[in-house]
């Protein structure tokens, strides 16, 4: 009796082993179809008329974005609130802006949601902070945001103005997608899942440092390469940096080389190189 009440729970753990690694298999079966199948010759075109940065890449980051695209676009939903259409344009940018950051990282496409809510403009959201047994709550008006392992919220004049200028340092996608990397270890605190465990020394030094740096700037007033709204916390310094590194590459080497250097690390390319063969 004994041994076949132990070994219920060895059974049940075996059930849920077998079941996850079916699950995982049909994933990825499901993920090599979807990058075997051809790219849509409308969402090309979509990427060549509103996406810049995607005629700088190499020819193959191309292909590889285009492949994270069809991926993306079937394993996330994407919504439109307040009465927006979502279209073909919309789907495509939003995941190419998304998947630009995921080029070379190893990882599972965004993994803890599903869910991307498109407004077709700036949006009010309330947010709440507790002052004692006060619970106070502010309105604000809002681009987009990232919900701890929820949805990410965009406003399309956003996502499309970033899409179309991919030199202004300013991208809203990829701000809030840099905050699902974020939050893969658990916590949103600017530390995201380095490529190998020897890079975490040096990226807590040099992002501390660097940190500290804009925070005094930020308090003296003077301007850098780095928006002012990563001085706020180590996840906006983050999500900021990310913003500055793919859309201002050579600005940010230039004023924060080793900065530089361990977001290179973290994303595994060198958006300065994309510049070299093709133009705007």
């Amino acid at each position: 009796m004994i041994y076949c009440l132990l070994s219920i729970p060895l059974l049940i753990l075996f059930y849920w082993f077998y079941r996850d690694k079916r699950t995982l298999q049909k994933q990825q079966q499901r993920r090599a179809e979807l990058r075997a199948q051809p790219f849509s010759a409308a969402y090309s075109q979509i990427l060549e008329d509103d996406f810049p940065l995607y005629s700088r890449l190499p020819d193959e980051l191309q292909q590889t974005l285009k492949q994270h695209i069809q991926i993306f676009l079937d394993e996330k939903e994407i919504v439109g609130r307040d009465g927006f259409v979502i279209t073909d344009q919309v789907r495509v940018l939003i995941a190419a802006q998304a998947c630009v950051l995921i080029l070379k990282r190893p990882g599972n496409y965004y993994p803890g949601f599903q869910s991307i809510l498109v407004y077709p403009d700036t949006y009010q959201a309330d947010s709440t902070r507790t002052d004692g047994m006060l619970h106070i709550t502010d309105t604000s008006t809002r681009a987009g945001e990232s919900w701890h392992r929820g949805p990410i919220v965009l406003a399309w004049s956003h996502v499309i103005q970033g899409a179309r200028d991919s030199r202004d340092g300013r991208n809203v996608v990829m701000h809030e997608f840099a905050h699902k990397l974020d939050e893969e270890n658990a916590a949103m605190d600017g530390l995201p899942m380095l490529p190998t465990a020897a890079q975490y020394k040096a990226w807590s030094e040099v992002l501390n440092a660097e940190f500290k740096v804009q925070q005094q700037k930020w308090a003296e007033g003077v301007d850098d390469v780095i928006d002012t709204y990563g001085a706020t916390s180590p996840a906006e310094f983050f999500a900021v940096v990310t913003e500055t590194f793919f859309e201002k590459p050579h600005p940010l080497e230039n004023h924060h080389p080793k900065l530089y250097e361990q977001f290179k690390q973290c994303y595994l390319v060198d958006p300065k190189q994309w510049s070299k063969n093709r133009v705007d």
